[in-house]
């Protein structure tokens, strides 16, 4: 009897449940640096502050994997060009039998302001052709969790499409490489604790107001008006 119940209690153990983190971009040299691959800087940072290398192919991505506090981390960086992400994504989430609420994708978003982050457990794809393509890999699933980079507005008339391709000046350089090393510091958080509503409010709410403190010109001042104001709706 008592060999029984040893027997369930070991067996009731079960293994710390992987992460698969996925950062969004283009692959090429060209494309290094710009704003709309920041979702393959904030992997390289993570990857950097954790010591999980990201140097072998798997499934149409970069890919890395180690452990953080025991628990499996998946590191990837599709290599599909930016609209067609879930042709990478999509596989390797059903390869490792992923639930989704254990995916997070990193992405650029013009809605928040340069170098500002955001978690959130779901959403829409913002009009964003990687984040389509990832959602329809995902047939049509849309409950997993993103990590929202802000890189700010395209200035003036600018084209947006223009504006993502090109590389940040040095001051948004600054911003967002600020943001890429407490975002690994957040993600490792996220690894070792899991995914806590209260925990992504206190984060998201700072964030938020990181903004508020650094240097801005009087145009920029005006800007935050407006980005705070998007915070409440995307």
């Amino acid at each position: 009897m008592i060999g029984r119940i040893s027997k369930r209690g070991f067996c009731s153990t079960s293994p710390p449940r992987p992460w698969l983190f996925v950062g969004l971009g283009n692959p090429g040299d060209k494309f290094n640096g710009t704003r709309h691959n920041v979702g393959f800087q904030m992997i390289d940072a993570f990857s950097k502050a954790t010591g999980i290398p990201v140097n072998t192919a798997h499934c149409k991505a970069l890919f890395g994997q180690g452990l953080i506090n025991d628990v499996p981390v998946f590191l990837a960086k599709p290599q599909t060009y930016m609209n067609l992400s879930g042709e990478s994504s999509g596989p390797l989430a059903a390869y490792y039998k992923m639930p989704l609420n254990r995916v997070v994708v990193f992405h650029d978003d013009m809605t928040l302001p340069c170098g500002v982050l955001r978690l959130q457990p779901r959403g829409g794809h913002l009009c964003h052709n990687g984040l389509k393509s990832v959602i329809h890999h995902f047939r049509g699933n849309r409950e997993f969790i993103r990590l929202r980079i802000g890189i700010g507005r395209p200035p003036g008339q600018m084209d947006p499409k223009a504006f993502l391709l090109q590389k940040f000046n040095i001051v948004a350089r600054e911003q967002v490489g600020a943001a890429l090393e407490e975002g690994a510091s957040a993600l490792k958080l996220l690894v070792s604790t899991g995914f806590s509503a209260s925990s992504v409010v206190c984060f998201n709410k700072e964030q938020k107001y990181k903004h508020l403190r650094l240097p801005t010109t009087q145009q920029e001042s005006s800007d935050v008006t407006v980005f705070s104001n998007l915070y409440e709706v995307h």
